[in-house]
């Protein structure tokens, strides 16, 4: 890169040049305040909101004990009893990452666990905080956690019950040793988790750069590492770590390996499934909503060998809507759409553990396999299998730009294509989409403005229904099937479901993307399959691009939308339109991309229409 013009891909990102780097030594210090101040003041006094009776009133902290692993390596975990406990009562263990008195929910759910009636251990994983030896992403969270439910087991004041819980990577945690066969582990509640890591870091075959990406960087360290150095725009992307001021070995795995391989097999928790009785959960908007739902589907296809039928297995589902900060239960909204707050709690696990720990008679085990939440319609869809029973899958066919009556963009309707005009667009890597630049992904579902200035641009195509004449309710797997070419041997294509309101503005529903290499003929990641009929800028592929998953109801008087690109930075790092790796040095390409909607290519969005409920 010698020319002027290529700097911008080196250097362009907010935390280059010196005032970037001391803007992002400001804001980490502010963040390092923030949190002593927690420690001290706020999290010790934290509450998860509850709305069940407590069992006990008071709690007693047994901080920083020490438990030893079969290696000699020691991790810390703080115990919470219930003050006044006079026998051995279950345990629930939380085994996670981030710090035990830094996380501002680990106290909270500490001493709730504690007075519903539980000893609760809070741990910090190997290489983490208080925590000795050194730490590598689901490497070892086996056999730490066998030997830690092994100590739990033998502490007088534990009754022989251990059951796991918590969200995030302390659901990998509980997916290490669910098919262990650990004597003592009853049940496990996972939520917004990742069993297979690589469904996480490489969603659609795209690097999920400001999530994965950014937490590999910040994670690679006994604390946190500043992640506001962490430049998005960095190129070579394989030296993101570098720029940010230090080498992270986890990040360099994590790029080195864009396919599914021999490393990312050695970190798929899923395929051994879950031995005992699982509450898995997630939101609608939450990042590892996929990965979350591929872990349930795994837990089922293991146990018995069919992954639609759930009834008779102990492994449920519940998607609430939410984010993977809980945002919306703050506000009461997702957008402008109003969300029951009470959608999600954590009684909700309480009640599981409850019926399989303390062998409460609640009915627990009773409860539908599949419970689903509809934003919109502001109810539970729940049923014993997934896709919902009834469910009809409904294609809304493209069509051209410009159609009679819809503006912007195309139309979007059930009537199949006849014989139109494709649509092109130019994808340039130096000017990707950036809806979600600068904004927490984490919390995603407090982030869903008007995205009309968005469709403005002339590398999104826009495809909407008329105004809807009467309600229509989607819930289940979603997808885009696009037929296109493109003048790169290798780029992105990518998918948004939005809901428009009458007066026109448009927010996020889901979102998906596809990358696609081999445009020259070869089937690449990304479900591609390239046809033999040429296309005006290449061979024509059939791309399925993944959804992931969807519960909305589109009022009448909107109108569904499809959106349709080939970027969304820095959600994914931006495709260089070579067929590269991601973290190559490489000169990036301008892309002519087109869309096709005709007889032979009916390009399409599939939708889970689910019957009326009476």
């Amino acid at each position: 890169m010698s020319s002027a013009a290529d700097t911008r891909f080196v250097a362009a990102g907010p935390t280059s040049g010196r005032r970037g780097r001391v803007s992002a030594e400001l804001r980490w210090m502010g963040r390092q305040a923030s949190r002593a101040y927690g420690r001290r003041f706020v999290n010790p006094y934290a509450a998860t909101p509850t709305r069940t009776p407590d069992r006990f009133s008071g709690v007693r902290l047994e901080r920083n004990t020490a438990v030893p692993m079969r290696d000699g390596v020691v991790l810390s975990a703080h115990v919470f009893h219930p003050a006044g406990a006079t026998e051995p009562l279950p345990v629930v263990l939380i085994r996670q990452p981030y710090g035990k008195d830094d996380h501002p929910f680990m106290h909270a759910r500490g001493t709730y666990w504690a007075r519903k009636g539980y000893v609760c251990v809070v741990q910090d994983v190997r290489g983490k905080f208080g925590s000795g030896g050194s730490w590598e992403p689901v490497a070892g969270e086996a056999d730490d956690g066998w030997d830690t439910l092994d100590w739990v087991a033998g502490r007088p004041w534990c009754n022989g019950k251990i059951g796991m819980v918590g969200e995030s990577y302390y659901g990998v945690t509980q997916w290490a040793v669910a098919a262990s066969g650990h004597p003592n582990l009853r049940c496990v509640a996972p939520g917004d988790t990742f069993p297979d890591l690589y469904r996480a870091v490489y969603p659609g075959g795209a690097f999920a750069l400001m999530t994965m990406g950014e937490w590999a960087y910040e994670m690679d360290a006994r604390g946190l590492r500043n992640p506001f150095r962490f430049d998005p725009w960095q190129l070579p992307l394989a030296r993101a770590d570098e720029a940010a001021g230090a080498a992270s070995p986890v990040f360099r795995d994590f790029v080195g390996h864009p396919r599914r391989d021999a490393f990312w097999e050695r970190r798929d928790l899923s395929r051994g499934g879950v031995a005992v009785p699982g509450l898995h959960w997630s939101g609608w908007y939450d990042v590892m909503l996929d990965a979350t739902l591929a872990g349930w589907e795994a837990a089922i296809r293991v146990r018995s060998g069919h992954v639609k039928r759930a009834s008779a297995q102990v492994q449920q589902l519940v998607i609430a809507p939410t984010d993977h900060m809980l945002s919306p239960l703050a506000c009461g909204r997702v957008g402008r759409v109003a969300i029951d707050r009470e959608a999600w709690s954590f009684d909700r696990v309480e009640r599981f553990v409850d019926r399989w720990l303390r062998e409460v008679g609640n009915g627990a085990e009773r409860d539908p396999a599949v419970q689903a939440y509809v934003v919109g319609a502001d109810r539970w869809r729940v049923a014993d299998s997934w896709p919902l029973p009834g469910t009809r899958f409904t294609r809304l066919y493209l069509h051209s730009r410009g159609a009679a009556g819809v503006a912007p963009g195309g139309a979007l309707d059930g009537e199949a294509p006849a014989d139109e005009t494709a649509d092109r667009f130019c994808y340039d890597p130096a000017t990707p989409v950036t809806y979600w630049l600068g904004r927490d992904l984490w919390s995603l579902a407090s982030a869903l403005d008007d995205r009309r200035p968005l469709e403005s641009r002339p590398d999104v195509l826009a495809y909407s229904t008329a105004p809807l004449e009467a309600d229509l309710e989607v819930v289940g797997p979603l997808s885009a099937t696009l037929y296109a070419s493109s003048s790169a041997p290798g780029t992105d294509f990518t998918a948004a479901l939005v809901d428009v309101f009458s007066d026109g503005y448009a927010q996020l529903v889901q979102e998906g993307i596809a990358r696609i290499a081999g445009l020259d003929g070869a089937a690449g990641p990304g479900d591609s399959r390239a046809e033999t009929v040429p296309g005006d800028d290449g061979p024509v592929a059939e791309i399925t691009v993944d959804l992931c998953a969807v519960g909305h109801l589109f009022a009448a008087g909107h109108r569904v939308r499809l959106e349709v690109s080939s970027s969304n930075f820095a959600r994914y790092d931006r495709n260089l339109n070579t067929a590269g790796e991601p973290g190559a040095e490489a000169r990036p390409v301008v892309a002519r991309q087109t869309i096709y909607h005709d007889r032979r290519r009916p390009s399409h969005l599939t939708l889970p229409v689910v019957p009326a409920e009476s």
